[in-house]
């Protein structure tokens, strides 16, 4: 793949993790985070966005030296409220109106990579819980046009044309009945958009 992008689970260490706001999801140690295969998925380079919480920024930056990624940029997302207001959510220390996607990269960049393409901030509606906004794809896409995307820890609410997502809550389930039949068959799933992308 070109580009990796994910949201992991993180597990929150503190005692009462989540101040009375209920996960809608399962949460990973930083043992099996570390654990993922990241380098099979990218032998030869490209970039990895990780979505960071503000106690986990500093084992990311490890885990892409681990990983043999160097950190290169990074994205903010600020969150608005429909009204286009900060959209604040539960903080340690202070109310938290952002999420931070950390941009590494290691080997050699891929075909075709574009650079100076956007804005490093994103100040978009907040979306339905681990929902990441759509211009997180769009930057991605114009970065490395016509690439080969892939995003770990997906959901169902995160799925796009031209990507591979992969997570346990993408169908909650596996793969649907309808979908799983029409495989066999070698045939394509109804609805689903194969190939590279032909945006320009």
């Amino acid at each position: 793949f070109d580009v990796i992008m994910m949201a992991p689970p993180w597990q929150l260490a503190t005692h009462n993790p989540t101040r009375g706001v209920a996960l809608g999801y399962s949460q990973l140690t930083d043992r099996h985070i570390t654990d993922l295969p990241i380098n099979k998925l990218q032998k030869d380079g490209g970039f990895l966005f990780v979505w960071v919480i503000n106690a986990k920024y500093k084992f990311t930056l490890d885990l892409f030296k681990e990983w043999g990624y160097e950190m290169v940029d990074e994205i903010v997302w600020v969150k608005l409220t429909v009204n286009r207001r900060l959209a604040k959510s539960h903080g340690y220390y202070l109310q938290h109106a952002k999420e931070v996607c950390l941009v590494a990269r290691k080997g050699k960049i891929p075909e075709g990579t574009r650079t100076s393409i956007a804005n490093d901030v994103i100040m978009s509606e907040r979306r339905g819980q681990s929902q990441k906004p759509e211009e997180i794809y769009e930057i991605i896409e114009e970065l490395v046009p016509n690439g080969r995307y892939l995003e770990i820890f997906g959901r169902k609410n995160n799925l796009r044309d031209y990507w591979v997502t992969v997570g346990n809550e993408v169908t909650g389930k596996g793969m649907p009945p309808e979908d799983l039949e029409t495989t066999k068959d070698g045939a394509g799933i109804h609805g689903a958009v194969y190939g590279a992308s032909n945006r320009k």
